[in-house]
């Protein structure tokens, strides 16, 4: 048979599934080679993650009772806000095929408080290890699926069992999706299939019964623990037990086959197969990214919120160390799961944190405060730089923008000098700054008259010289 045409987003996603088998084999100047591409600077931070994720890889080579006793060595990156310590996170986790999930530290509440209970984070990493691993059984039944979409789709122009009475009566949808194909006998079932794989029907109508689970919609009302996720187990449970429904729907051929491709992949995919190997990675290669770690030190006061912040660190203890955490799909171990930590400590140190917490991130990295010529190659240098992101924005407006290399480095002198006369928010700062330095071109946007903008050095000091100078201006400065 022919190769099957697949929708766009199957094509697309093909290449990332090859990308992803490659990335359990990078190398730890590898990764920090990757994460040089979107973080600028903090090599000691990438090398004590870069690390970590190979020490994954090689605690699975190890054979015997020892595989089991190494432990993940746990990392706290510790530095002010907007130097990268997220982003890192956000890029390790497009890079390594492991389940990844991040988390603020500050959304957590102690037992017996309303809020979100620490063990939703490893709740979180399963559901993102199950379609993980669901999305790649997809990219390998893709074919099988698409084939049994194509003839459902063929079923509905002509049933296999549809034999004519005459000439002519076969009611086939046209291009409108009503009516009879004019003139002569219709189309032979061979026929439309090859008009089906050319994409000459893409835009006919039909009408398809899609499988729809009858979701109960009902609210949980508690004064403590998770009601939201309480709410979610439940009505998973509860859509298990009812009956689908089937529900007809007209859409034109290209969309149906697309419906129906994911409804196919769901009859091949053994979910027993998928939660295995999902428990497994989350078990042995699972990475929970902690940020706003510093947000739940408590203060010298005895009251209020401080006493909870405390209480969620003693509730970090157990997951962090290693315990048993009951999801829906099962029991999950933490003993081997990593967790990288981080945090500004503005208006706390690292040794605020309750003794056994500190004890569980043995690695700490202090990340470097952003000097001037950090933030002018910030401005240029990673691939999704604000440079390159304001001139997509401007080219979506047929407007050719260029920055002249004075104007990038009075942009980052601009945005060093009201650091440091203001709160250093790091490379935040910059956002501030290109948005005050291009919102007249971005109101007056689209002209006929404006095609061309060159940003140079004196139309830079010019329009931000008034933000610089007025220092009751700058403190409401984001």
């Amino acid at each position: 048979m022919k190769q099957l045409k697949l929708p766009e987003e199957i094509v697309e996603d093909a290449p990332a599934s090859r990308s992803l088998e490659k990335a359990r084999m990078l190398t730890p100047s590898q990764v920090v080679a990757e994460l040089d591409r979107f973080v600028i600077g903090q090599q000691k931070a990438k090398m004590a993650v870069a690390i970590a994720l190979r020490n994954r890889w090689r605690r699975q080579q190890v054979r015997g009772k020892l595989k089991d006793e190494i432990y993940p060595n746990n990392i706290i990156l510790i530095g002010p806000t907007g130097v990268g310590k997220t982003e890192i996170a956000r890029r390790l986790a497009r890079l390594t095929q492991a389940p990844f999930v991040k988390v603020e530290a500050s959304r957590f509440t102690e037992v017996g408080y309303v809020g979100r209970d620490v063990d939703s984070m490893v709740r979180d990493l399963m559901e993102t290890a199950v379609g993980l691993v669901k999305a790649e059984k997809n990219r390998v039944i893709e074919t099988k699926a698409a084939a049994a979409a194509r003839e459902r789709i063929l079923d509905l122009l002509r049933p296999k069992s549809d034999v004519p009475s005459a000439p002519g009566g076969d009611t086939i949808p046209n291009r409108s999706g009503s009516g009879h194909v004019p003139g002569g006998a219709p189309p032979t079932r061979l026929e439309l299939a090859r008009q089906f794989d050319a994409g000459e029907m893409d835009d006919w109508m039909v009408e398809v019964e899609i499988n729809r689970p009858m979701l109960p919609f009902f609210e949980i009302s508690s004064q403590a623990g998770a009601p939201e996720e309480m709410m979610m187990e439940l009505q998973d449970l509860m859509s298990q037990a009812m009956p689908k429904r089937m529900k007809k729907r007209r859409l034109t051929i290209k969309a149906a086959y697309r419906m129906l491709i994911q409804e196919e992949a769901q009859k091949l995919i053994d979910m027993d197969e998928v939660v295995a190997e999902a428990k497994v990675r989350t078990e042995n290669s699972g990475i929970i990214f902690l940020d706003e770690i510093d947000k739940i030190v408590g203060s010298n006061s005895t009251t209020g919120p401080d006493v909870s912040r405390e209480g969620v660190q003693r509730d970090l203890l157990p997951v962090v160390e290693g315990s048993n955490v009951m999801t829906k799909h099962g029991m999950i171990n933490t003993d081997h799961i990593l967790f990288v930590a981080a945090g500004a400590f503005h208006n706390a140190k690292p040794s605020d944190l309750i003794p056994e917490m500190q004890g569980r991130f043995p690695i700490r990295v202090e990340l470097d405060s952003l000097s001037r010529d950090d933030l002018k190659r910030i401005l240029i240098e990673p691939e999704n730089s604000l440079a390159r992101q304001y001139t997509a924005l401007m080219a979506a407006e047929g407007v050719k923008l260029e920055f002249t290399p004075d104007a990038i480095d009075e942009i980052a002198r601009v945005a060093a000098d009201v650091n440091d006369q203001t709160e250093n928010i790091g490379a935040r700062r910059l956002h501030t700054v290109m948005n005050a330095l291009l919102e007249d071109y971005l109101f007056r946007l689209p002209s006929r008259e404006l095609k061309h903008i060159e940003i140079n050095g004196a139309y830079v000091a010019e329009k931000l010289k008034g933000i610089v100078e007025n220092k009751d201006l700058t403190r409401y400065i984001l």
